[in-house]
């Protein structure tokens, strides 16, 4: 099943682990300790991001190291992007009615 990246931020666990490995590259067990549950679960975690082309792999000796990939954040991003032009066109119309209403009062 190919999962989009709407669906792997919905979960808060998910979003935690992109927040961690947002500055450095982790591995599933620095990654795990930073949750109260199983490392299996955390790993199902990162194979649903990795699914969702949000995190990539990277192989370091014996290690892998997750890491964010930030060109599939800007799909988020854009996809954001509607919902804050909406929301500064009408804090834009707040200013001007609370002006306004300053303006009337002097």
């Amino acid at each position: 099943m190919r999962r989009d990246v709407f669906q792997a931020i919905a979960d808060p666990t998910r979003r935690a682990i992109i927040l961690l490995i947002a500055s450095q590259a982790m591995t599933p067990n620095a990654i795990a300790e930073h949750f109260n549950t199983t490392r299996q679960a955390v790993s199902k975690h990162l194979r649903i991001l990795a699914e969702c082309q949000l995190v990539t792999q990277e192989q370091s000796g014996r290690e892998i190291f997750y890491q964010l990939n930030g060109d599939k954040m800007k799909e988020i991003d854009k996809w954001l992007d509607q919902f804050r032009k909406i929301w500064e066109s009408r804090f834009n119309e707040l200013d001007k009615i609370l002006l306004t209403l300053k303006n009337d009062k002097k």
